[in-house]
């Protein structure tokens, strides 16, 4: 059986070592793109820092330090996964639930429902944390929860919400078109990187969505404002229109 290639110079390059050097080529984008604007852009450096004076401690004849890198280097594999271990278990559920379980997208209807209903409720200064499933299930990160089980509209969401009902303390999980379940539970949000001034829905929203690729969508009865989080970052006051632009470009990604 033969096998197509071609030659540079001394060097044969077959049709294997293309489909190698792109896929190589197409995990590090990947990865590029999975950490760009996170914390874990320091920790890359950071390495790059350890490799790059392991060399110069060899040239130099540093040998004790160069032992010592050495040491830790050949452990780099281990290291990685233990500095990156979030990152990693949250790349491999978005590709897994992407391929398998991807969800239907949320209908424009059900998406102008939800902005109205947040408008509402900033006007009215009624505190609220709405949690949009994407392609994660959300079942091992939600935890309590009364199931509503209906279709998203604005005066269901008012009513969930409303300061007298027994649901408005908890967060409502949406799952496509739908208010699958009030007064949930969710993981806050910890790290020196937060501000104090968050409360504690802010953190719950940042909590759930660096976990999972989940939009989550805060109205602030303090403020009075509409923010939204999304891969662990969050953007605070949100008018209708930039909310809207704002949560589109979000399910999209």
């Amino acid at each position: 059986m033969t096998s197509w290639s071609f030659a540079i110079g001394n060097l044969q390059v077959t049709w294997r070592d293309i489909l190698d050097i792109l896929i190589v080529g197409y995990i590090f984008f990947r990865l590029i793109l999975m950490i760009k604007g996170t914390r874990a852009v320091s920790v890359v450096y950071g390495l790059v820092l350890v490799v790059a004076l392991y060399f110069a401690a060899g040239k130099l004849g540093l040998y004790t330090l160069h032992w010592l890198l050495g040491n830790f280097l050949g452990s780099l594999f281990l290291v990685v996964i233990i500095l990156f271990r979030r990152d990693i278990r949250k790349a491999l559920a978005v590709m897994g639930a992407t391929t398998i379980f991807r969800r239907e997208a949320m209908e424009e209807s059900c998406m102008d429902e939800l902005i109205l209903a947040l408008v509402a409720m900033a006007k009215k200064r009624i505190g609220a944390l709405v949690i949009l499933e994407r392609n994660i299930p959300l079942g091992d990160v939600v935890s309590g929860g009364v199931e509503i089980g209906g279709r998203l509209s604005r005066d269901l969401l008012l009513t969930i919400f409303h300061p007298d009902t027994p649901l408005h303390d908890g967060a409502v999980l949406v799952r496509g078109g739908r208010i699958e379940m009030a007064a949930c539970i969710l993981p806050l949000a910890t790290g020196l990187k937060h501000e104090a001034t968050l409360g504690t829905r802010h953190r719950a929203a940042i909590g759930v969505t660096e976990e999972t690729d989940a939009v989550a969508l805060v109205v602030s009865e303090e403020r009075g404002t509409i923010s939204l989080a999304v891969g662990g970052r969050i953007t605070s006051s949100l008018n209708e229109v930039r909310l809207k632009k704002v949560l589109s470009a979000a399910m999209r990604r």
